[in-house]
């Protein structure tokens, strides 16, 4: 089972991320939307929408940084474990209560505000819904678990993930690492395998068109 989970799943979950993107833009180029729900709901978005994606780049950042860079690098640069580890909570704590805490609060407005948001919430929405909130609860629990600093995840999962992209995969890196960190990439490839399939395509437009639309106005009755 771990020789599936850690040395096969993943290469599915990064092919359907990919060819399913790819496919999305070219064949259904109308449907790469976010569905945008702000004419219905618009006051609590105000709020929660910045909350949870500032929380999202600032996680974002801080896995980039903690997975991909070895740890052999950072303390070369002078930064020993300890100093690293409080780095690490330093933003990875904040992160965690605007990225909870912001996603709650759209989940509040969607599943828990007028019924027009309840009829536009699709079946797809709502398992996409449910992953990201493993993801997003696992993550946080992980962090604020790990504060004493008993596991060190740049040891196992970094190089395990690394050795993923490397085509390489290192499946007995996986085997002693905590269950909440193992949900916690079970999670994030769940979320790969849906992202092609749901508004989180949206994403992938930021960079490039996102800052150069046109505003979207809508006008009050």
């Amino acid at each position: 089972m771990n020789e599936f989970l850690y040395g096969v799943l993943p290469y599915i979950a990064l092919t359907i991320f990919a060819g399913g993107t790819i496919m999305r833009y070219t064949i259904y180029e109308r449907n790469w939307t976010t569905k945008s729900s702000e004419f219905l709901s618009k006051r609590d978005l105000k709020w929660a929408n910045p909350l949870f994606h500032i929380g999202l780049l600032m996680a974002f950042g801080g896995h980039c940084v903690g997975i991909l860079v070895p740890k052999f690098m950072t303390e070369a640069a002078g930064t020993d474990e300890h100093m690293y580890h409080l780095m690490s909570l330093a933003g990875g704590l904040p992160a965690a209560v605007l990225f909870l805490g912001g996603f709650l609060w759209l989940c509040q407005r969607r599943f828990a505000g007028n019924d027009r948001m309840q009829v536009n919430t699709s079946g797809m929405d709502k398992l996409l819904y449910l992953v990201l909130l493993l993801t997003i609860v696992s993550g946080t629990i992980g962090t604020v678990s790990n504060i004493p600093g008993g596991f060190d995840y740049r040891e196992t999962i970094s190089p395990w993930f690394r050795s993923v992209l490397m085509l390489q995969p290192e499946v007995g890196l996986m085997e002693n690492v905590p269950l909440v960190f193992q949900i916690h990439m079970l999670s994030w490839m769940m979320t790969a395998m849906l992202f092609p399939f749901t508004r989180l395509v949206h994403c992938l437009s930021f960079p490039f068109e996102y800052l150069f639309r046109s505003n979207i106005i809508y006008r009050k009755k």
